[in-house]
C-alpha cells in the first residue's frame, strides 16, 4: 500500500511518494504541500498568496494548455477586454500601472505573465498537465491527482496535502451555442467568440452578432472598424453601462502620491463605488432602473428605437451589467455602422437568419455570442474514500470549500463585482488555513454539517443570477444553505469579515491530525 506524505518526510523525503504494486515494484509519485489547478488570473495570484504567507509549503500550478492567463490568454476575439475596472479587478497587492481602467486583454495577459515572473510563480508552472480526476484518502491523508499529461499522451499521477482549485467556471473545451435550425444550410460562417479564428477576413462583410451579453456588447464596436455592416440580433435587451476607459481621479493621484498609496485609494473608492450600485440595485431596483436607461438613452439620441431595443425585461444585476468603453458600443449605433434586431430566430437561410417575424438578415458572418458551458472545479472528477462526489448534493462552505470534502478549496470571483477582489480574499483564507494546520499539527480539514443544519434546503449558489449560461448549469454545482457559514455573498465587506476575521476553527471545519 502507499507510503503516506507525512512518513515521508519523516523519513527526509519531502516531494517523492512511493507507491507499492507488487512484491518488488515501487512507483515514484511526485508529492507537494498543495496543488494548485490552473494558471490563469485565480492560480498565478494564490501561488503569489502561498509563496507569501506560507513559504515552508512547496507547491506546485498544474495548467491544461500551453500557456498561462487562463480566460486572457484562450480568448482572442476583436476588442477583448474587461468589463470590470482594473484598480478593483488587479491583484490586492500588485497595483495596476496601465493608463487604461477598463484595459484590453492583451494588457490584462502581459499583467498576470508580469506577475507571475516577479514572482517567480511560472517555475513552478508544469504546462500541457490536465488534471483528469483526485482520488482522497482519509487514512494517509493525501490526494493522489490523475494527470494527462499532452506533450507524451499518458496520464501520471501525483500527489498531495491540499487541492487548490483554480481552474474557473466555464468548460475550456468550447462555448455554448444553441441548436439553430438550419444551420448547415447557412454559406457562411458561423464562429463562437471562444473559438475565434486568427486569420478570420471580416473586411467589408455584413456580420451578425447574436447575443445581447457582454461578449456582443465588447465585439461589436470592434468589428464595425473593418466590416460592411455589423447587426447586433438579441431576443431581449441588456443593461449597458458607458465607462471611461482612462479613471482621471487615479491618473491625478499617480502624480502627487506615490504608486502604491495612489493604487489604494483609487482601489478603495471603487470598491465602495462598486458595491453602492450593487446594493442600489438590489434594494432599490426601480429607482436604479430609470438612472441606467436616462444615461444610455443620451447617449443614443432621439429617432433610436430605445424600449423596444434598450430596455430590458429583468431588474439592474439580475444579470451581469455590460460595460461600453467609452461609449464606444453607444458611438458604433450611432454611427450606422452597426444596429440592432430585437426578434427570434425562426431558423438558419443559406442567406443569414431568418426571424419569427418573418424579416430576412442577409449577413456572410454569423458569431454566436451566446454564452458558455458552466462546470464546476475545471471538470475534476472527486472521489473521496473511494466515494465519487456529485457536487449538486453538496453545500459550499463559505463559498470555497464543500461540505464532506476534505483539503479542498475552490477560488471563483464574484458575478456581482471584479473577480479578483474575492480571489484575493480566498487564498488569503486558504493561507490561514494551512497555517493553522501546521501550528495544530493535522493534516485534515473537512466542513461537516451540524446537527442544526441537516434540515437545510438545498438553495443555489447564485441566488437570484439570472443570465442563461448560468440557468442551464446551476443544478451541476454545489449548493448554499439558510444560515452561516453555508451562504455565499456577493458582497465584498460582508466577505472580508467572513474570511478576514472569522475564527479558522469554527466548529464546522473540523481537524483531525
Amino acid at each position: 500500500m502507499p507510503i503516506a506524505a507525512h512518513q515521508l518526510l519523516w523519513h527526509g523525503c519531502s516531494t517523492i511518494d512511493l507507491r507499492y504494486f507488487g512484491k518488488e515494484k515501487f512507483v515514484k509519485v511526485e508529492y507537494f504541500d498543495v496543488i494548485v489547478v490552473g494558471a490563469g488570473l485565480s492560480g498565478i495570484g494564490s501561488a503569489c498568496h502561498l509563496q507569501t504567507k506560507c513559504p515552508g509549503h512547496s507547491y506546485v500550478i498544474l495548467e491544461g494548455r500551453a500557456g498561462l492567463g487562463g480566460t486572457w490568454d484562450l480568448f482572442r476575439y476583436p476588442g477583448l477586454r474587461s468589463d470590470s475596472e482594473m484598480y478593483s479587478m488587479a491583484y490586492e497587492f500588485k497595483p495596476w500601472q496601465g493608463d487604461k481602467a477598463i484595459a484590453d486583454g492583451t494588457s490584462i495577459l502581459e499583467y498576470v505573465r508580469e506577475t507571475a515572473k516577479e514572482n517567480r510563480i511560472d517555475q513552478n508552472i508544469r504546462y500541457r498537465h490536465h488534471v483528469k480526476s483526485a482520488q482522497w484518502s482519509s487514512s494517509e491523508k493525501i490526494w493522489t491527482i490523475n494527470v494527462l499529461q499532452k506533450d507524451a499522451a499518458k496520464v501520471i499521477q501525483m500527489s498531495c496535502n491540499f487541492l487548490l482549485m483554480c481552474a474557473g467556471y466555464y468548460s475550456y473545451k468550447g462555448g455554448y451555442t444553441p441548436n439553430f435550425k438550419g444551420r448547415d444550410d447557412f454559406q457562411g460562417q458561423v464562429i463562437h467568440p471562444q473559438a475565434w479564428p486568427e486569420d478570420l477576413d471580416y473586411a467589408n462583410k455584413r456580420v451578425a452578432v447574436i447575443g445581447s451579453g457582454a461578449t456582443a456588447v465588447t465585439l461589436i464596436p470592434a468589428l464595425t472598424s473593418n466590416a460592411e455592416h455589423v447587426t447586433m440580433v438579441q431576443r431581449s435587451p441588456s443593461y449597458v453601462l458607458s465607462m471611461p476607459a482612462k479613471n482621471r481621479m487615479a491618473k491625478f493621484l499617480r502624480k502627487i502620491l506615490p504608486d502604491a498609496t495612489a493604487y489604494k485609494i483609487t482601489r478603495w473608492k471603487n470598491i465602495r463605488e462598486n458595491l453602492f450600485l450593487y446594493r442600489q440595485s438590489l434594494a432599490r431596483p426601480a429607482w436604479m432602473k430609470r438612472i441606467i436607461l436616462k444615461m444610455a438613452r443620451s447617449k443614443l439620441g432621439p429617432g433610436f428605437d430605445f424600449d423596444t431595443h434598450c430596455n430590458p425585461r429583468y431588474n439592474p444585476w439580475e444579470q451581469r451589467m455590460c460595460v461600453a468603453r467609452d461609449g464606444d458600443f453607444f458611438a458604433a449605433l450611432r454611427s450606422g455602422k452597426a444596429s440592432i434586431v430585437t426578434d427570434q430566430i425562426d431558423r438558419f437561410t443559406c442567406r443569414g437568419l431568418l426571424f419569427k417575424s418573418g424579416e430576412e438578415l442577409p449577413v456572410d458572418i454569423i458569431v454566436t455570442a451566446t454564452g458558455l458551458n458552466m462546470v464546476p472545479l475545471g471538470e475534476v472528477d472527486l472521489i473521496v474514500d473511494g466515494r465519487p462526489i456529485d457536487l449538486s448534493r453538496t453545500f459550499a462552505y463559505k463559498g470555497c470549500a464543500i461540505s464532506g470534502v476534505p483539503n479542498l478549496c475552490s477560488v471563483a470571483g464574484y458575478f456581482a463585482l471584479s473577480w479578483t477582489l474575492k480571489l484575493d480574499l480566498v487564498a488569503a483564507y486558504v493561507c490561514r488555513l494551512l497555517n493553522h494546520m501546521s501550528k495544530t499539527a493535522t493534516r485534515q480539514c473537512r466542513p461537516c454539517l451540524r446537527d442544526s443544519d441537516q434540515d437545510m434546503a438545498f438553495h443555489s449558489v447564485f441566488s437570484d443570477f439570472t443570465p442563461g449560461y448560468v440557468q442551464r448549469s446551476m443544478h451541476i454545482f454545489a449548493k448554499q444553505g439558510d444560515r452561516d457559514p453555508w451562504l455565499v455573498f456577493q458582497d465584498y465587506e460582508k466577505d472580508k469579515k467572513l474570511f478576514r476575521e472569522s475564527p479558522i476553527d469554527d466548529g464546522v471545519m473540523q481537524f483531525t491530525s
